[in-house]
């Protein structure tokens, strides 16, 4: 079921768009933020509630790559893999964290703590290599600066 709170802000969120389907994007992050991920259960019920069908909430859901359809960690670190990233130094970033972690690009860390997932582009192509840790961006980074990122969600 969905929660009074993720109702509310569905609700809240369909005066400002002409139709359900319009609307169903910014209902699964909705669903997201206060869950972590969509489920197939949650999904059933938004249908249910914007009267769409699964089929294509699923469709909008598995299209678009902020939108996670299995479970994550408590923080989920998203690693650019754009071409300025690569260039500057992403392959050894990236090598780093999970190294630092314990955990594969894709991967959940044992303690369910962090999930590594690759990404195209932060659009932080002038501060590469980069990544994102729950919406933050970090940017510069160096192995040094990673583990100092690292301490503040430890």
């Amino acid at each position: 079921m969905l929660t009074v709170e993720e109702r509310e802000e569905i609700e809240a969120k369909l005066a400002d768009y002409p139709t359900t389907q319009a609307v169903a994007i910014e209902a699964i992050l909705i669903i997201q933020r206060h869950q972590g991920w969509v489920s197939d259960e949650k999904l059933r019920d938004l249908s249910d509630f914007l009267r769409l069908s699964v089929a294509n909430l699923d469709g909008v859901a598995t299209f678009y790559n902020l939108i996670r359809r299995r479970p994550v960690g408590q923080h989920v670190a998203l690693i650019c893999d754009s071409v300025s990233c690569w260039i500057m130094g992403s392959e050894r970033m990236r090598d780093h964290l999970c190294s630092r972690l314990g955990t594969p690009l894709g991967g959940t860390t044992s303690d369910g703590q962090f999930t590594l997932l690759p990404i195209v582009c932060l659009g932080a192509c002038d501060h590469a290599p980069a990544m994102m840790i729950d919406g933050t961006l970090h940017e510069d980074l160096d192995e040094p600066k990673i583990d100092e990122i690292l301490a503040h969600y430890t």
